[in-house]
């Protein structure tokens, strides 16, 4: 699921207190005979403890109401995006969502941040209808992988044959796979987009660009072990008219990096005149003020001084 997931518990927390009301010694939110505690003390303490996270989950409370306000989320692309979260994790969507304490109404509220920051992004990026064929020419539809990973050759060989005897795939994944992700599940890596198959190693890639559907390959050395890789199930390829909206997409994504994102989150927070007025959170957006190259610097000076 990409490289999302960083303090959703704590954003979800800072959400809660962000709708609380009361004068300014708070709101009690808890009762006991010793004494009560207000949201502003869990906001103070909150603020003590976890201050970095705290300026992280300001900047995506803002964020969103700063897109939001530009941008619009239909539930027809939340839920399209839900879908797609649980094609690639299969049977551990609900482990992944207790893992962050998360119910799909939560999940969502933090999938609509990735897609108001991704509308942003592809604001101003442009492509040819040139571009997008070639793209369509060279684009390889999405397929379900598993693969069984050992430390030697010998090994790699024995489970190949016994594969060739008619073995089980799955069996063998789990009896002998040593990476954990994937062994338990039969050595499923689940479904893999055009994109995402250059998340593997080189060997990896490459032998996933010859295999055919349930070919089972010679084991492929690389820095990880052995690895014998089949490849499950293949999704069709559609026409280019058909797939024209996707294509472009994907396209306009491949030419944004996280800088050119940053970048464009910055320039929308200061085109909405972004006012942190809580001192102990100033940092949240200070990334918006790019610190000057060493040598500029000492240019500058040099300037000065003459």
């Amino acid at each position: 699921m990409r490289k999302w997931i960083l303090s959703l518990s704590l954003t979800a927390g800072v959400l809660a207190l962000s709708g609380c009301g009361g004068e300014s010694e708070g709101t009690v939110i808890a009762t006991s005979k010793a004494g009560d505690i207000t949201d502003q003390q869990l906001y103070a303490e909150m603020k003590e403890k976890y201050g970095p996270q705290m300026e992280q989950a300001l900047q995506e409370l803002m964020q969103k109401k700063v897109l939001s306000d530009k941008y619009e989320v239909t539930d027809k692309e939340l839920d399209q995006k839900v879908e797609e979260a649980k094609e690639q994790l299969g049977d551990q969507y609900e482990m992944f969502l207790a893992q962050y304490g998360l119910d799909e109404k939560g999940f969502k509220e933090f999938l609509k941040l990735e897609i108001l920051r991704e509308k942003a992004a592809l604001a101003d990026v442009k492509v040819t209808d040139k571009e997008v064929k070639e793209y369509y020419d060279s684009w390889q539809p999405d397929i379900k992988v598993s693969h069984i990973l050992v430390e030697d050759e010998a090994k790699a060989k024995e489970i190949k044959q016994k594969l060739a005897d008619g073995g089980d795939f799955a069996a063998l994944a789990k009896e002998n796979s040593t990476d954990p992700g994937s062994a338990e599940n039969g050595g499923s890596l689940g479904w893999i987009d055009n994109a995402g198959r250059a998340q593997f190693v080189p060997e990896f890639t490459s032998a996933l660009g010859k295999l055919k559907v349930n070919e089972v390959s010679e084991p492929v050395k690389s820095d990880y072990g052995y690895h014998i890789i089949k490849i499950t199930e293949q999704k069709e390829k559609g026409a280019f008219e058909e797939m024209k909206k996707q294509m472009t997409q994907e396209l306009k994504e491949s030419k944004v990096d996280a800088e050119k994102i940053q970048a464009k989150l910055d320039e929308e927070m200061k085109a909405a005149n972004v006012e942190v007025k809580d001192e102990d959170l100033k940092g949240a957006f200070e990334t918006e003020e790019a610190e000057p190259a060493e040598g500029a610097a000492e240019e500058e000076k040099t300037t000065e001084a003459k």
